[in-house]
């Protein structure tokens, strides 16, 4: 008998946190490396959010938080909800994780039963499938196209779904496209949700605060609110507000799927970290000025990124609505050589090269289950963004 569970063969380890710990372990060996593997804003988190941190630990709030969240900030995220995207949810209908990561993966291990399939647009998060896979659920992968912005379609959605369909899983601005759905765009996915009442939506909207130029954030349970028993809406403070240490995540939805989702939490965590929930609170109901100034960096290292990699030979670079991070096709260069012979057969290859030849590291487009592409997060310095792209340049350049 086998002493590890039959479910670990399902399972992949994540890319992106490979990708940056083979970065840091060439970077502490003495090898020049700019890593843009990570997923996570360079900025500190602000003041305002840690001093509420010090605040809580000051006045003992040190003790076991209920298994949901702590009221205040149970309620401070029902308020978000209605002040920027329109929606009525009851503090009982959310729940606070520790992260994104686990509001999802108590989701689908309160729901999914064996064959129940989840609709995962792709390219998608590394985590997506695998989360599926472990609570026993199949991924049926729904394929968009550089061509169409890296977004799922109607006719696409409609194709994919059957009657063991139960959740479609939406992520808008998209990680790692940086892809965003218009209002219009969400309409027209509702119209399909509309015609098949047995299919839930998961919505991960945790980069929505992090879009570019004149395109306007919307939630599908915002756009149809024929959807809004049937749809679980999650969020959380990690990448608008620098906060990705502190390991917070939230939904709201029916309160029977909350309910379960807390219970699943009950036996595996309990509630996360009280002194994080209190930082979290001052977050959503604190100055939001921050925000911006943070969104207009965040675009300009976009445009500086998408430029350069466009003059890079052989690359082809769309430019994103949103996140940060950028999907460039490498096709053109499959089945070039590099200066040691090496062919270039695969965009992991690719990936493998440049970290190789130049110390940049990226993460490779099939690990998001949609190549010849790959990812860069353009969460750093301006000076190391530059540099990245004229590594990049340069090998492009010397590939025969």
């Amino acid at each position: 008998m086998a002493f590890l569970a039959d479910t670990l063969s399902r399972v992949k380890p994540s890319a992106t946190i490979a990708v940056t710990q083979k970065a840091r372990e060439l970077k502490n060996a003495g090898r020049d490396i700019i890593g843009l593997g990570a997923g996570e804003p360079d900025f500190d988190t602000p003041d305002n959010i840690k001093n509420a941190a010090i605040e809580a630990i000051r006045r003992g709030e040190t003790k076991y938080p209920p298994v949901s969240g702590i009221v205040p900030l149970r309620e401070a995220i029902a308020k978000k909800f209605k002040r920027e995207n329109n929606l009525d949810y009851k503090p009982e209908q959310t729940i606070v994780g520790t992260g994104g990561k686990q509001i999802l993966f108590n989701a689908f291990m309160a729901t999914l039963n064996p064959g129940d399939e989840v609709i995962i647009p792709r390219p998608y998060w590394v985590s997506y499938p695998e989360m599926v896979a472990i609570c026993g659920g199949t991924s049926v992968f729904a394929d968009t196209s550089i061509e169409n912005g890296f977004k799922l379609t109607p006719q696409v959605l409609d194709k994919a779904i059957t009657p063991k369909t139960k959740w479609l899983l939406m992520n808008s601005p998209s990680n790692p496209s940086g892809a965003a759905y218009t209002e219009a765009e969400l309409r027209a996915l509702a119209d399909v949700l509309l015609e098949h009442p047995h299919v839930w939506t998961l919505t991960d909207d945790m980069y929505e605060h992090l879009t570019y130029g004149d395109f306007v954030f919307k939630t599908l349970a915002e756009v149809e609110p024929k959807l809004y028993e049937r749809t679980l809406t999650m969020n959380g403070v990690s990448k608008a507000y620098a906060m990705t240490g502190w390991r917070i995540g939230y939904a709201a939805g029916p309160v029977q799927l909350i309910k379960a989702m807390d219970m699943i939490q009950g036996q595996q965590t309990s509630g996360a970290c009280t002194i994080a929930q209190w930082a979290s609170v001052e977050a959503l109901n604190g100055p939001q000025d921050f925000i911006a100034k943070n969104k207009a960096i965040f675009q300009g290292r976009r445009d500086l990124v998408v430029s350069m990699l466009n003059q890079a030979r052989g690359i082809s670079c769309p430019s994103p609505e949103g996140a940060f991070y950028v999907y460039p096709s490498c096709a053109q260069l499959i089945g070039k050589k590099t200066k040691a012979g090496k062919v270039i057969d695969t965009d992991e290859a690719f990936c493998s090269e440049l970290l190789e030849a130049e110390g940049v590291a990226v993460v490779f487009g099939s690990a998001f289950g949609l190549g010849p592409n790959f990812r860069i997060s353009y969460a750093t310095s301006d000076a190391l963004l530059e540099e990245a792209c004229t590594r990049i340049q340069r090998f492009t350049a010397s590939l025969t």
